[in-house]
């Protein structure tokens, strides 16, 4: 243990097996519990070594919490792995202002006090690298405090000198220096971290109806036409279901029947057949150069393509005939279908990866790097919870080694600790409970526990539906549901996803489920994207906007610096994110401020409370703030009243521009 004690280190992925980690850009706070026996004041530092090798200090700030917490915030720019350690110290010019400014005061040892604050001036003189201009002043306040001609109170105005005090923050006069552990923090790629995703289903885009009820696929070249359109919307991730051949044994029919027509195309998900595998296209949407030539379009209209990684596969699969050990055999000889009791999918059989670990491991590298291959950098993988977590460790380890800028998206809805784990073992982003999430104190715990319960090592991607997921809340709360959600998912994290039809308000759900009626899982769906928005029946106008709010402000592309308010309704939910202006790339600070109504049945008026001291303005203080959905202004202090009608405005998305 080091002689001044440093514990409880930050950030931490909570597991000494595991580092934490962060994106390129983001505000990373750095956090430790330090003390000293006594009253003697100490100081404490976090030094940093970048993944070129450069290294700087940083000063730790006391939270003047009692608890000995000390804290600052870095911006960390470079990707790659960093170290750090956390380095404590006697803070031995901070101890004798302390005592000084209290024992002269008091007409206690003040010549002794005098005399050992010259003794420290003229030690940090001896400092070669201290400036000329600041040894100057050292010097002559030295000689000052031995004058016997010195009062008391002007001996005072010396201890109690900030920029005597700046001098020795920057450079502090330390004893008994002690050294904490190095550590690792594992910087990515800013799309790790922060993002707007949109999926759709390339058959669908561009499918064609025939006067006989008929349908024919869309292809990615028809997919290619819409690319504009999600890209003027402002989304920076383009998602794919799975883009394989799909069985034909046991396919779904619509709504997850049991019985296919010969045009139902079946579930994407029940990957392989006649055609191929997870390294093939199916033949409905084009070739492997037409899958190239829509990644290529995609990137020239500043979108990433978002491929899904499945390890499951259909009876059809050719893993099933050529690798039968890789699933599970039942004793009657047939292979177990995939089951979430009650319910069973047979359309799919799951990999059982303990049977043949290096076979199934081999084969799955060989699939993603074929995929990388063909332009893919970011992998959403269907139920990862569901594999073992040293299968995920090696995979993202060995991908991430020859491809850094690769991430993995994990859709893992489930108990808090796997889900954790995943997050630990390298997944960049992570589903998350705020699907279900719709109250004003669960949604405050919730933003408080992803922006600093797990934010050193777990990324939330905030979807607001899935073609699986169709919530209560939107299937009854109407139009006013879609909006909020969507403000709340592109304000209270840095990275969120919509999956197409959620700008249409596609709200009715199949009977005793809590997915959509003829779920575009097992069909096709053509819509009018153009005809809706024309009609004003589309929310794509208000993503847009959500969208463009989101690039201006970088406030909103930062995960750990959400504060949440008060407001005197229990349907009205308050919350900040504020970014200082020496961590902003442009030195320029960043306040967003959002109000917003979760009920979206009714108008709340209520009075809100607001710590203004997080983005530094004193409380009672007035200041400016712009509505950036409405481009109202009003002056507003820590307390004010809001009206906040769900059906025209639920939300206020203010920017605070200043004093007043």
């Amino acid at each position: 243990m080091p002689r001044i004690p440093l514990s409880d280190p930050r950030p931490s992925a909570l597991d000494p097996s595991f580092r934490p980690s962060a994106f390129a850009g983001e505000v990373v706070p750095f956090r430790v519990t330090a003390f000293r026996e006594g009253h003697d004041r100490i100081g404490v530092q976090v030094r940093l070594t970048s993944p070129d090798g450069t290294e700087s200090l940083h000063r730790l700030a006391s939270l003047e919490n009692g608890l000995d917490h000390w804290a600052t915030e870095v911006a960390l720019l470079e990707q790659g792995t960093w170290s750090f350690r956390f380095e404590s110290f006697a803070d031995d010019y901070g101890t004798w202002r302390h005592a000084a400014a209290l024992k002269i005061a008091a007409g206690v040892d003040a010549a002794l006090m005098r005399e050992t604050g010259s003794l420290l001036f003229e030690r940090a003189l001896a400092e070669k690298d201290r400036p000329v201009a600041e040894r100057r002043v050292l010097r002559e306040r030295a000689r000052e405090l031995r004058d016997p001609a010195l009062d008391d109170l002007a001996a005072l105005a010396i201890v109690s000198d900030d920029a005597i005090a700046g001098f020795f923050r920057d450079r502090p006069l330390f004893s008994l220096f002690s050294i904490g552990d190095r550590r690792e923090l594992l910087v990515e790629r800013e799309r790790a971290g922060v993002g707007a995703w949109y999926e759709f289903f390339p058959r669908s885009e561009g499918a064609v109806r025939a006067d006989d009820g008929t349908i024919t696929s869309g292809t990615f070249q028809t997919a290619r036409l819409r690319l504009p359109e999600v890209a003027a919307m402002g989304f920076d991730v383009l998602y794919l279901p799975p883009i394989h051949p799909i069985g034909r044994t046991n396919r779904k029919g619509p709504n997850n029947t049991l019985t296919a027509g010969p045009n139902d195309p079946g579930s994407p998900w029940a990957i392989g057949a006649a055609e191929g595998g997870h390294d093939t296209v199916h033949p409905d949407l084009g070739t492997l150069d037409d899958f190239r030539a829509f990644v290529a379009d995609a990137r020239s209209e500043g979108l990433e393509v978002a491929l899904d990684l499945a390890l499951q596969a259909s009876p059809d699969h050719p893993w099933v005939t050529s690798h039968p050990e890789w699933f599970t055999t039942l004793p009657d000889g047939s292979i177990a279908f995939a089951e979430n009791p009650p319910k069973k999918y047979q359309d799919i059989y799951p990999v059982n990866f303990d049977n043949d670990p290096e076979g199934i491991r081999a084969e799955v590298l060989r699939v993603v790097r074929h995929w990388i291959a063909q332009g893919v950098r970011i992998f959403r993988v269907d139920n990862p919870h569901t594999k073992p977590l040293q299968f995920w460790e090696w995979l993202i380890r060995t991908v991430t080694a020859e491809t850094p800028d690769a991430v993995f998206l994990a859709e893992a809805f489930t108990r808090p600790a796997p889900m954790q784990a995943l997050a630990r073992v390298g997944f960049q982003q992570s589903y998350s409970y705020f699907t279900w999430r719709n109250t004003k104190a669960e949604l405050e715990e919730f933003f408080t526990e992803i922006a600093f319960g797990t934010s050193d090592f777990l990324r939330p991607n905030l979807f607001v539906n899935t073609p699986d997921i169709l919530t209560e809340y939107l299937q009854y709360g109407g139009r006013p549901a879609y909006k909020i959600r969507a403000a709340l998912a592109a304000t209270a994290a840095p990275t969120y996803g919509v999956y197409a039809g959620y700008e249409l308000f596609e709200n009715v759900a199949r009977p005793g489920s809590e997915e959509n009626i003829d779920n575009e899982k097992y069909e096709y769906k053509i819509r009018d994207w153009a005809g809706a928005e024309a009609n004003g029946d589309s929310l794509a106008p208000y993503l847009r906007r959500l969208n463009e709010i989101r690039r201006t402000h970088p406030a909103l592309r930062q995960l750990r610096n959400l504060s949440v308010h008060w407001s005197d309704d229990d349907a009205v939910l308050v919350f900040s994110k504020h970014l200082d202006a020496a961590l902003s790339a442009d030195g320029v600070a960043d306040t967003i401020l959002v109000v917003v109504n979760v009920d979206p049945h009714s108008t709340r008026e209520t009075t809100v409370h607001l710590d203004t001291t997080v983005w530094g303005v004193a409380p009672g203080a007035p200041f400016v703030v712009e509505d950036l959905i409405t481009g109202a202004t009003w002056t507003w202090t820590d307390h004010d009243f809001v009206r906040l009608d769900a059906f025209s405005e639920p939300v206020h998305i203010l920017h605070v521009k200043g004093l007043a």
